[in-house]
């Protein structure tokens, strides 16, 4: 529990906070669609706290780390549905696993070979195969990542990001592809929500309309992913053995389903059934946004420019080298698969 002295500490840096979530939705009205309010508000966090450090400004930025992005996250399972799912059909759904697991398994070894921690490959990978920044801010705390590494797994998706929004389009006219087989593609292969809307419709309607379902079963994978990299994350930090009995498993597995993750998946089959308002789920869905925008915020204001640049290039190199297979992977599954 919170006691009111560490709130009255926070409450300048709370306030900050929520100034820059604000300037970061008002500049989104005056940016491409592709430059969503979680990236911008990061960016400015990450501005302020390097061009003027406020160490008084610390607890605030915590505060709305620790509260606010478990909240976040958990109203944002209103969103999501059993029936967007189904709609996507079988095959649609066998590529976007096949498409994440070899993202996942890409993202680590690749990491590892040019020396990246395995937290920010973990977190640049499940951006780029489940969605976007809300996978990275929602699995960071679950396997322990640093500032930096969100900063950097953000920075990466964004870029990438962007240039598909330009170069699928590109693409998908060169090779004569359908709307349903781009939308599709775009859906399976493009980061963050906005800019896979923003690839597909720039196509065609049909294609952002597709793009868009997609997309959203794609979003769904990312409870089994969190579990599983939390699970492997905790049970490296425990250091469990084979001869446990599977105690150590179980312990890791524990730590691995914070309650913020169990209550997305508990809103999202709540909605699935259909028992929630519209007008509620419009409401959750916006407090979810604000509510990331503003843990993101406080994510940049912990972050240090310094320890960024000790990390060096490598991570923009993973992320190309992960976006060009995953774009190659998925074309070519869908197109196996008869999607035309």
């Amino acid at each position: 529990m919170t006691s009111r002295t560490q709130l009255t500490a926070a409450a300048p840096g709370l306030v900050l906070v929520a100034g820059l979530a604000l300037v970061a939705y008002a500049s989104t009205l005056f940016l491409p669609d592709i430059f969503g309010a979680v990236t911008v508000g990061l960016f400015l966090g990450i501005i302020v706290a390097n061009v003027r450090p406020l160490p008084r400004l610390a607890p605030g930025a915590r505060l709305a780390k620790a509260w606010f992005l478990p909240l976040g996250i958990l109203l944002l399972g209103a969103r999501l549905s059993l029936g967007d799912i189904l709609s996507t059909g079988l095959g649609a759904i066998v590529v976007l696993v096949i498409d994440v697991i070899i993202v996942l398994v890409m993202t680590l070894l690749v990491g590892r070979a040019l020396g990246l921690p395995d937290r920010l490959a973990a977190l640049i990978g499940v951006g780029t195969g489940i969605c976007g920044n809300t996978a990275i801010a929602a699995t960071a705390p679950v396997i322990g990542a640093e500032e930096r590494d969100v900063s950097f797994a953000v920075a990466t998706i964004t870029i990438f990001g962007t240039a598909a929004v330009v170069v699928y389009p590109l693409i998908g006219h060169a090779l004569g592809m359908s709307d349903d087989l781009f939308g599709h593609w775009a859906g399976a292969a493009v980061n963050d929500t906005s800019q896979v809307t923003a690839t597909g419709f720039s196509y065609s309607v049909p294609a952002g309309e597709t793009a868009t379902v997609v997309k959203l079963t794609r979003n769904t994978l990312m409870v089994p992913v969190i579990f599983a990299l939390g699970t492997w994350f905790a049970s490296r930090r425990t250091g469990r053995t084979d001869t446990d009995g599977g105690r150590g498993w179980v312990a890791s597995a524990r730590k691995a389903v914070p309650p913020f993750l169990l209550g997305f998946l508990a809103l999202a089959l709540v909605n699935s059934a259909g028992l929630i308002p519209p007008e509620l789920v419009t409401l959750f869905s916006r407090a979810s946004a604000v509510l990331i925008v503003m843990a993101l915020v406080g994510v940049g204001l912990s972050t240090s420019l310094t320890q960024l640049r000790q990390t060096g290039p490598a991570p923009f190199v993973m992320g190309l080298a992960v976006a060009g297979v995953l774009a190659l992977v998925s074309l070519s599954l869908f197109v196996l698969l008869g999607v035309s």
